[in-house]
């Protein structure tokens, strides 16, 4: 019946023997019924159980073949989501490595996408995904770059407030880039967007434009003006590095050490 599943999913013990049964099948199944199963159970986890690390691990296991022939033909927008879904559930559990694996399969089908503008809010959230994993494994310049381009989006499907965080976000992993010519680059992006001073009204980023600006212009850094700056920073990037320097205190030193 149409709730029998729905139920089933409610007892653990179900979701164990359907687990087990996922795991012992036979090279076809009528239909891709595990599949659709998979992905019954992708969506409880998510929805009802907040388990995304296990809805995750279900929906990386589905078959997913390129022959338009095989029960099991996902197109190559239908795949890019779901190996977009599965980095999503693992960064909201911090599983910085499985996101990564996962983005970057999304990344090897994403331009195999035809008709690409019929698929722009998937192709949005593939490129958000791949900045945050880029910012949650300290990748900071990349990320900053990844976000900046993300803020310049000239689309309905994104409002102004989310383009403003999008900017935030880019001026906080520009902050904390390593110096060089490549984060300089990236800080005059930053800093030449007439948006930038917009973000001294967001709490999370009221610093960030004042310290930005100083990093552009090669001004020296004083402790006092980091406070509020390092207060609003995501754990992974107050992580403390192998020098004992927090990845901001490295920073803001070796800036400080250019601007003398």
């Amino acid at each position: 019946s149409s709730t029998f599943l729905p139920k089933a999913f409610g007892s653990m013990a179900m979701v164990n023997v359907m687990n087990m049964a996922l795991g012992h099948l036979p090279s076809t199944v009528e239909n891709a019924a595990d599949s659709k199963l998979r992905q019954m159970l992708f969506d409880y986890k998510v929805n009802e159980d907040a388990d995304f690390t296990g809805a995750a691990r279900i929906l990386g296991n589905m078959r997913m073949d390129d022959s338009d022939g095989s029960v099991y033909y996902v197109c190559p927008a239908e795949k890019c989501n779901v190996y977009v879904k599965i980095a999503e559930c693992f960064l909201e559990e911090d599983e910085t490595v499985d996101a990564d694996a996962a983005v970057t399969k999304a990344g090897t089908v994403v331009e195999s996408i035809p008709n690409p503008e019929q698929h722009t809010a998937l192709i949005l959230r593939y490129k958000s995904t791949y900045a945050r994993v880029l910012d949650a494994n300290r990748k900071f310049l990349q990320a900053a770059s990844r976000y900046h381009d993300l803020s310049q989006s000239s689309t309905d499907l994104i409002d102004a407030d989310d383009l403003l965080q999008m900017l935030g976000r880019a001026a906080t992993c520009a902050i904390l880039a390593p110096s060089g010519p490549q984060r300089q680059r990236v800080l005059g992006l930053v800093f030449k967007d007439p948006r930038l001073h917009q973000l001294d009204a967001i709490p999370s980023f009221e610093a960030h434009s004042a310290i930005l600006t100083k990093m552009y212009k090669h001004h020296v850094l004083r402790k006092a003006e980091l406070t509020k700056f390092e207060s609003s920073l995501a754990t992974h990037q107050q992580a403390l590095m192998g020098d004992g320097l927090t990845i901001m205190e490295r920073s803001v030193i070796e800036h400080n050490m250019i601007a003398v």
